[in-house]
């Protein structure tokens, strides 16, 4: 089964992660960082998948640079264990969820980063 978010662009998800961070004080250049950590886009290509409406699938399919800290990652995001989602694509996804949210719950980006 197919999830309807692999589909969907992820131009049309990243507004709600900068709205998400900003009521809590975090900034868009944060949340760029975070992806940028997670997936290795530079800030450049990051834009550029932005502007290009590139699906979920596309976006992590296209990463130049998957973070091997990731695995570090867990918890639970939308009650589900992030580290023990099978699916690779839904993991990579969650991963991002939750970093977003430790981002809008005032983590320290060397956390978030897991530094």
């Amino acid at each position: 089964m197919t999830h309807r978010i692999y589909g969907m662009s992820f131009a049309s998800v990243y507004p709600h992660y900068v709205t998400k961070a900003a009521k809590k004080s975090r900034t868009q250049a944060e949340v760029d960082e975070v992806i940028r950590w997670l997936t290795g886009y530079s800030q450049a290509q990051l834009e550029a998948q932005i502007a290009e409406r590139t699906t979920f699938t596309d976006f992590f399919g296209g990463a130049p640079a998957m973070n091997p800290s990731r695995s570090l990652i867990t918890g639970k995001v939308c009650g589900v264990q992030v580290d023990a989602i099978e699916e690779p694509l839904m993991r990579e996804i969650r991963y991002l969820d939750k970093l977003i949210d430790e981002l809008a719950k005032g983590r320290p980006m060397a956390k978030i980063l897991r530094a």
